[in-house]
């Protein structure tokens, strides 16, 4: 269960109840960060990219996910950063202990006993999307459930939305207004092809009719993120995508 702590608003001096948020792990345990009940908060100043992510370890499995740090914002108009106990976020999150943990289901591995079978993926559960950033979180819960790990901010940022990078994938978000055009499209492709990577796109505002056609022409998985925060492919690479999930280490997902 989710913990509850006191917060003070070192500004206006108000109380609040802060609950920590519950994201799903992709074993399919709901994990929230532990809160640091000793620490006082933080008043949110200067924001970098570090400072927005945690690592924080899931109960059950042991495997380090990578959530967005707490926040409160009071009425004031302060926004405060709830203290956390953190789990250093640079570890791999594939080599945590797994030890005492049952198997997670993956996206997509069939069983050794039965090579023909697939298991049923675990249903994907979603980030209400309101801002930018919850379009970013949504977007990352999504690859995680597809079986991408090592998630992170993409070294070079796109023209437009946010870069995530993964191991052998690069994805946009784009959580603009505007539909995406040909040019965002073929830019991400570029940009993968010299990381001798798949790539994927996912936008709030859908894609204009050309950038659908370029992207089918480069095999470019087009999804459009709904404010409930369900990523919806509009491609035939999307469904591929979306039904067999991330290739396995060392392939590359199929193209066209």
């Amino acid at each position: 269960m989710p913990e509850s702590v006191s917060v003070r608003c070192p500004a206006c001096r108000r109380e609040h109840v802060y609950t920590a948020a519950a994201y799903p792990c992709a074993c399919g345990t709901p994990a929230a960060p532990r809160l640091d009940r000793v620490a006082a908060p933080v008043v949110a100043g200067h924001r970098s990219w570090a400072d927005d992510w945690i690592g924080a370890a899931c109960a059950v499995c042991g495997r380090l996910n990578h959530w967005p740090r707490p926040e409160l914002g009071c009425p004031c108009g302060t926004v405060l950063r709830i203290p956390v106990l953190e789990t250093d976020p640079s570890a791999d999150p594939t080599e945590a202990s797994t030890a005492h943990a049952e198997p997670r289901a993956e996206p997509r591995a069939a069983r050794p006993e039965s090579p023909d079978a697939t298991p049923p993926r675990r249903a994907f559960q979603p980030h209400a999307v309101r801002t930018a950033r919850d379009a970013v979180t949504a977007t990352a819960l999504y690859l995680r459930w597809l079986g991408y790990g090592d998630i992170r901010r993409a070294d070079q940022r796109p023209v437009n939305g946010i870069g995530l990078a993964a191991r052998g994938l690069l994805a946009q978000v784009d959580p603009t207004v505007r539909p995406a055009a040909p040019r965002d499209v073929e830019c991400l492709w570029l940009t993968a092809m010299t990381e001798s990577a798949d790539c994927v796109y996912f936008s709030l505002a859908g894609y204009s009719d050309a950038a659908r056609a370029c992207a089918d022409s480069l095999g470019v998985p087009l999804f459009v993120l709904d404010l409930a925060g369900v990523p919806q492919p509009v491609n035939d690479p999307a469904d591929a995508l979306n039904a067999d999930g991330a290739p396995e280490p060392g392939r590359r997902a199929r193209r066209g």
